[in-house]
């Protein structure tokens, strides 16, 4: 690799740190060898686990872009569920780098958008999706359960990309049926105002889980999302049902988001769950909920809803923000 046009790429949860290298001349950026995994506990900061891994790697940078799931605010950004607070400027100068930039992790997912291929996605539902041609305008959504639910955006105009930072998860459940209204006031009368992220998430799959276990007059006990899912793989009805609401919530939901954001394009499912409900997905109500949006449902029938499953795709975004930078720099489209 070329130390001109090396960028380091991260992407940093709660739990654990991604880095990678990018090579920005070569048409497949993302170097896929060169992709480690560490757990943030090990670490003091965010620049002594890019040091590390620089180290490491025997490899050399000039800029990074680094995903961070929490928060960006001017030069700084806050781990949501982790206690490192990063300083942009004091990162960038302890790691040695000209340009370092942080931005939030759905940006990322939304920017992974202008790197997939068609083996990095699976299609969900009737309508195809293929990469837009060079310079095509495009709307996109993109949306993902994971330990809360993470709503972004992509416009593409004139060879740029510009990804749209959401709190889109935050927004109010609407129940559909008489079964979601029952989840909804015991999700209420704990909770009290409920968002779509209290069901269309991790811990979300839960609530629906006990509430329906409450509907029906039995205890489940305390329980991890993989607890639920697992039961469900062995038969458990509740558990069954438990997944098959939640899929056909988030369906709704992403409906929605292609409506509220105009994403004509497509919508694209990330997340942890995604890739883990998979077969589910496919055979569920996630579509019909999907489309079903009154006089919209014709239009809705016609947009592609593709599940991500390349293993990185927050470090392909961060990847494609770098490339979408040095083009803006010399004034190319992307």
């Amino acid at each position: 690799m070329s130390a001109s046009t090396t960028v380091l790429v991260a992407d940093i949860g709660g739990t654990n740190a991604r880095f990678a290298l990018a090579d920005l001349s070569l048409a497949a950026p993302l170097n896929q060898g060169s992709i480690v995994e560490y757990p943030v506990a090990q670490f003091g900061s965010l620049a002594d686990a890019a040091a590390h891994y620089l180290q490491e790697q025997g490899a050399t940078a000039s800029s990074g872009v680094f995903a961070v799931a929490g928060r960006v605010d001017g030069d700084e950004a806050r781990i949501t569920n982790h206690p490192w607070v990063i300083s942009r400027s004091r990162t960038a100068a302890q790691l040695g780098f000209d340009q370092l930039h942080l931005i939030n992790d759905f940006v990322a997912q939304a920017m992974s958008i202008a790197l997939l291929g068609p083996a990095d996605v699976v299609q969900i539902g009737g309508a195809s999706w293929e990469p837009a041609p060079a310079g095509e305008p495009r709307n996109y959504c993109v949306i993902g359960p994971g330990t809360g639910l993470g709503v972004g955006g992509l416009v593409v105009r004139d060879g740029r990309n510009y990804p749209l930072a959401t709190e889109g998860g935050h927004t109010s459940f609407a129940p559909a049926n008489p079964e979601q209204i029952r989840i909804l006031e015991l999700l209420s009368a704990q909770f009290g105002r409920v968002s779509n992220e209290r069901l269309v998430c991790g811990p979300g799959l839960v609530n629906i889980h006990r509430a329906l276990s409450e509907i029906t007059g039995t205890d489940p006990g305390q329980l991890a999302p993989s607890d639920v899912t697992a039961r469900a793989a062995a038969g458990d009805a509740i558990a069954t049902r438990a997944v098959e609401v939640f899929l056909e919530i988030f369906g709704a939901v992403a409906g929605d988001a292609v409506l509220v954001q105009g994403a004509w394009d497509g919508v694209f499912l990330t997340g942890g769950l995604v890739p883990r409900l998979l077969q589910q997905l496919q055979l569920s109500g996630f579509r019909p909920r999907f489309e079903s949006k009154g006089r919209f449902t014709a239009t809705m029938s016609q947009i592609p809803s593709m599940a991500i499953v390349h293993p990185c795709p927050g470090l392909l975004g961060a990847t494609a923000y770098a490339l979408d930078l040095q083009h803006a720099t010399r004034g190319t489209p992307a």
